[in-house]
């Protein structure tokens, strides 16, 4: 494996802010070449000390972000609608600062919206429509979208790679791509590597976490199988590892699975390495 490997910050929380420099030190000294830095404070003088840090350390970076309640780019309210898309050009605008190439993330809809049905042909419309404006905004900045599918639990516009693929394919502007998360899929795919596969072309990201958000290889998702999946499409980009610890309030898990959080770290990559 000669892809770059990424760790995503959110396993310390949702606090991005300077105090996790020291923790992309070690993030640095474990062996990887990268992070996945979220999105949250749309103010982009916010990311200029985390580009020079990132910059001083030789760390890619790959910036995610997502949307609350207070920005559902599929509301039927036309000017919910702008708001999210304005403010998700704001990420975008940060995505620039930070030096990212790319913007990932569920930001398709909000987070844990549901209508109690399956999304609505002009909820379809809606987000085709929004995301598309997004993406032209991105080519501007030279960034790419990297859109992702959460599971059934999180998330009705798209909840599989088949749903997501139709997405993207109808918004058909070549800075809208997909990025892939194996807890999700792991989810709603019969076989992790033939979802991959189905992807081909449009992936841009991946992210690798286990069923239980835990260190990878102590669960049970097959990562062997994703490998050769990225191999079979020549998959040239970063691979993050996402754990997620009771830092992270929206995940709900309130039991660590894990001695530290830089134990976590360790482990997983050197797991990935031995694969």
């Amino acid at each position: 494996m000669t892809n770059r490997i990424g760790m995503n910050l959110l396993l310390w929380g949702t606090e991005i802010d300077p105090s996790l420099f020291p923790v992309l030190e070690q993030i640095k000294a474990a062996g990887y070449d990268g992070v996945e830095v979220p999105i949250f404070d749309t103010n982009p003088s916010h990311w200029e000390p985390w580009r020079k840090k990132l910059d001083e350390l030789e760390l890619d970076r790959v910036a995610v972000t997502i949307n609350g309640p207070d920005h559902h780019q599929i509301s039927a309210d036309p000017s919910m609608r702008h708001k999210t898309l304005e403010r998700n050009k704001m990420a975008l605008e940060c995505a620039q600062v930070l030096g990212s190439s790319l913007l990932t993330g569920p930001y398709h809809s909000a987070l844990g919206v549901f209508t109690g049905s399956k999304s609505s042909a002009d909820e379809n419309k809606w987000a085709a429509e929004n995301l598309f404006a997004l993406a032209a905004h991105a080519q501007q900045l030279n960034i790419t979208l990297g859109l992702e599918y959460l599971n059934r639990f999180e998330s009705y516009l798209v909840s599989c790679t088949d749903e997501l693929i139709d997405l993207v394919d109808r918004i058909n502007h070549p800075h809208c791509k997909i990025m892939f998360d194996s807890f999700h899929a792991n989810i709603e795919e019969t076989k992790l590597g033939d979802a991959i596969r189905k992807i081909g072309y449009r992936l841009v990201h991946v992210q690798l976490s286990e069923n239980n958000r835990g260190t990878l290889g102590t669960g049970h998702v097959d990562f062997k199988d994703i490998l050769t999946a990225l191999a079979d499409i020549n998959y040239q980009g970063m691979i993050s590892i996402e754990a997620f610890s009771s830092k992270l309030s929206a995940a709900n898990i309130w039991r660590n699975m894990f001695d530290t959080e830089m134990q976590l770290v360790k482990d997983s990559i050197q797991y990935l390495k031995s694969i």
